[in-house]
């Protein structure tokens, strides 16, 4: 490209010339996340998937959108960028898997004020990584540069997601029933919510990026708070393939209070029993310095619980091992009951 040509633009403050360098920098990191489905390259106007329906009597796709939220102002401020691209895949691809969707494409989006290559290029890294490990394919995105629209520094992220699964295995809760288990695969900390009050508690106790966590085994507020979202989608699809998997909730914003009844049927309700699963530090600390109940925690963040299962009681322990061999902790944490008249859909036992 002419530089000559772009003068005018790169006086208003966008540079074209760093933004086609980006290009260049990520092919490589784009092709090692694509799946067989992909037909075009880096580059063109739209990407070109070709979904392999075989198998599938009435195939149905499942798309989700979402972004990181406010833990970017901790990526800005510590510095600290190769971890919310994972955050950005995870949102989507865990909401389309509690459908029993396989994800097949993501593309994201990434707005600046200034665009510097070296950012860039690490966050979309981190993209790449979150879509391999869920198994699709990165099959492209946008990278806008926008003057006066973000501080120094800052960036945004948005992420899509498409995903297919066959109208039959389509997991809605409708089969969900009282006597049948809640299973709660651990979460790595606070995900990518609730990050609004996070920062508020965290100024208030004037914790700097290096400093060791308080009850975090010498790991800094640094590594803990920017800990990326677990993707679950490689372990559930493997229990969906041949477990009775009635229901489940990808727990994020609202917490268990918020996102467990959008599985349940209205004549059930979840009885959770507090103290069922391990609880990582972050909490602790969020609840001592915030001055906050066990009820907000689970309000407003998934309290160590990143994701729930309801399936026959019967196979609890079988999905409990097989999480497991996955590196994935998970705990029976309650029962689907009968409801109460007019009563909550979770019911949490302190």
């Amino acid at each position: 490209m002419s530089s000559e040509r772009a003068k005018a633009y790169t006086r208003a403050g966008v540079n074209i010339e760093a933004g086609n360098a980006l290009v260049d920098r990520i092919k490589h990191l784009v092709a090692g996340a694509q799946t067989r489905g992909v037909i075009s390259d880096i580059g063109g106007f739209g990407g070109l998937f070709r979904p392999d329906f075989s198998g599938m009597s009435e195939p149905v796709l499942v798309s989700s959108t979402d972004g990181v939220g406010t833990k970017l102002k901790l990526a800005f401020a510590f510095n600290k960028h190769d971890s919310v691209g994972i955050d950005l895949v995870a949102m989507s691809v865990n909401d389309i898997l509690v459908q029993g969707a396989t994800p097949l494409f993501f593309l994201d989006y990434f707005a600046t004020g200034k665009l510097d290559v070296d950012t860039a290029e690490i966050v979309v890294g981190g993209v790449a990584a979150g879509c391999r490990q869920a198994g699709c394919a990165l099959l492209g995105g946008e990278t806008a540069e926008m003057p006066d629209m973000y501080a120094p520094g800052e960036y945004d992220l948005a992420g899509f997601c498409v995903g297919l699964v066959d109208n039959a295995r389509l997991i809605d809760g409708s089969g969900i029933q009282v006597g049948d288990a809640i299973v709660g695969l651990a979460s790595s900390g606070l995900h990518s919510n609730g990050f609004s009050l996070a920062r508020k508690i965290l100024d208030q106790t004037g914790l700097g990026p290096d400093d060791a966590f308080p009850g975090a085994d010498g790991a800094s507020v640094r590594d803990v708070l920017l800990t990326p979202t677990i993707i679950y989608v490689e372990a559930v699809r493997s229990l969906l393939r041949d477990m009775n998997i009635k229901g489940m909730a990808h727990i994020t914003g609202g917490g268990f209070y918020d996102n467990i009844p959008r599985v349940l049927p209205s004549q059930v309700e979840a009885r959770i029993n507090f103290g069922s699963w391990q609880m990582p530090p972050v909490f602790h600390w969020l609840r001592e310095a915030g001055r906050l109940s066990w009820p907000e925690i689970l309000q407003i963040f998934n309290g160590g619980i990143g994701y729930i299962l309801v399936l026959p009681v019967g196979q609890v322990e079988e999905a409990v091992n097989r999480l497991q061999a996955f590196n994935l902790r998970a705990w029976h944490i309650g029962d689907v009951m009968r409801r109460t008249p007019d009563g909550e859909q979770v019911v949490v036992n302190f």
